[in-house]
């Protein structure tokens, strides 16, 4: 059997391919590496007082209904 080249694999691609083989540990392996390669790097305070927690709920609701509306 012939292995995929998974670095010509779109991450879409890669992701289908690794949801159809969930024991292809080399597909695992290289969708985490791009995936953490792809993200941010920024990083946040943890809130701290309880306005801050809500000013974190809000940007989260914010974010997910720009998803939705994509």
């Amino acid at each position: 059997m012939i292995k995929p080249d998974f670095s010509s694999m779109t991450r879409i691609e890669l992701r289908a391919y690794v949801i159809a083989h969930p024991n292809d540990k080399a597909a695992f392996h290289a969708f985490v590496d791009r995936f953490t390669s792809e993200a941010s790097t920024e990083t946040f305070d943890i809130p701290k007082t309880n306005s801050e927690v809500e000013e974190v709920e809000m940007l989260i609701r914010q974010k997910l209904e720009q998803f939705k509306t994509k």
